[in-house]
């Protein structure tokens, strides 16, 4: 069984950072692809950031530049760096991973971020 725990969420100020991190566990050999997607809303859940067993990134229009996402080596686990945050990033934050030997996609079960005056 495979879990995905984030955390690192919360209430921040407009213009404010925060960083997530994801830890994926169970029985899982190392990650194929790992990042992050949220969910504002009454909207569909979305691309944030994605990286891959070999370092490539890829990011939302919307977060390039003010967003980082980076990946401890080693280990099945990723981060967020989040900077610039603006009241739009506001959402629930979901881990996603999907891992060598696995045909299925894991999803963690979400952390809050509000960006709020």
């Amino acid at each position: 069984q495979v879990r995905l725990v984030e955390s690192g969420g919360g209430l921040v100020l407009p213009g404010g950072s925060l960083g997530l991190s994801c830890e994926a566990s169970g029985s899982i050999f190392s990650f194929n692809t790992m990042g992050w997607y949220l969910q504002a809303p009454g909207k569909q859940r979305e691309l944030v950031a994605l990286i891959t067993s070999a370092g490539s990134r890829e990011y939302a229009d919307s977060v390039k530049g003010r967003f980082t996402i980076s990946r401890e080596y080693g280990e099945n686990t990723v981060y967020l760096q989040m900077n610039s945050l603006k009241s739009g990033d506001t959402a629930v934050y979901y881990c996603y991973g999907d891992f060598f030997g696995d045909e299925n996609y894991h999803w963690g079960q979400g952390t809050q971020v509000t960006v709020s005056s």
